[in-house]
């Protein structure tokens, strides 16, 4: 499965599951931004980052999926965050959290980093260890199906498609809740084709819903957004102006601003 996609999709759309999920909730998760983010002259990459946007008091979370046994993990992940601190000069502390399925895949060293673990700068997550899928909250349940065996997977998955749609309001929200369920199982399942596995969840019947169409039409109208906010700082390497660049784009100059400091 690919479950880096899954983990990285999920933390860019639903920012507020990380942080519910190490028990650390702030009172706006809007003021993180979430992203991949390679190490510049070296082949780093850093799985996730959660940077925060305006106020610098906050941590940046460096976040690692590991779903492969790996015995330099450690030596990788601090490599990583060190570099990544000298190279932006950050103000901000820092903080680490490993996502691993099980205890069992977690066969790192980390002698030389005892003092992050015990400190709990530094956190690791066994998803096995979360609880039933059942008792956890949505978006949590929702991570817990990527390890969740396949002659299960299909009754909890119903049950968390029940849940998703009885639970959350927000319309948009649950459309890409039952989006992302939809594709973990399309990972799950790879013998079954999408349209299969629409028509045993009853997602094809949603789809088709009033409610659903103009949820995905919102969903285009926030994509097309992101994808303005992506080009800004070419536009703003290029030489345009702040003021230049939300005049082209049709944003803000707030908007740009932001995009052009992170």
């Amino acid at each position: 499965m690919k479950t880096d996609s899954i983990f990285y999709r999920l933390f860019k759309e639903f920012p507020s599951i990380f942080f519910e999920l190490i028990e650390n909730l702030p009172e706006k998760t809007t003021n993180y931004k979430f992203s991949s983010i390679e190490i510049k002259q070296t082949s780093f990459r850093i799985d996730g980052v959660f940077l925060p946007i305006k106020d610098n008091q906050n941590p940046i979370y460096f976040v690692e999926v590991q779903f492969q046994d790996d015995s330099e993990i450690y030596s990788r992940l601090f490599s990583e965050i060190f570099l990544y601190l000298r190279q932006n000069k950050s103000k901000n502390p820092w903080r680490g959290v490993v996502i691993f399925p099980s205890r069992s895949l977690d066969t790192g060293d980390i002698n030389n980093y005892d003092e992050y673990f015990t400190s709990g700068r530094v956190r690791r997550i066994y998803l096995a260890e979360l609880g039933n899928l059942e008792s956890l909250p949505v978006g949590i349940a929702i991570i817990k199906l990527v390890i969740e065996a396949q002659e299960t997977a299909i009754t909890s998955a119903r049950e968390l498609i029940a849940r998703t749609q009885q639970q959350i309001n927000d319309q948009l929200k649950q459309r890409k809740l039952l989006e992302l369920i939809e594709t973990i199982l399309v990972y799950k399942f790879p013998t079954m084709s999408r349209k299969e596995i629409e028509n045993m969840f009853g997602l094809s019947d949603l789809k088709q819903t009033r409610v659903y169409q103009e949820g995905r039409q919102e969903g285009k109208q926030e994509g097309k957004q992101e994808e303005k906010l992506k080009i800004i700082p070419l536009l703003f390497r290029l030489g345009l102006s702040i003021e230049q660049i939300a005049q082209e784009l049709d944003l803000s100059v707030e908007e740009v601003r932001q995009e052009t400091e992170t």
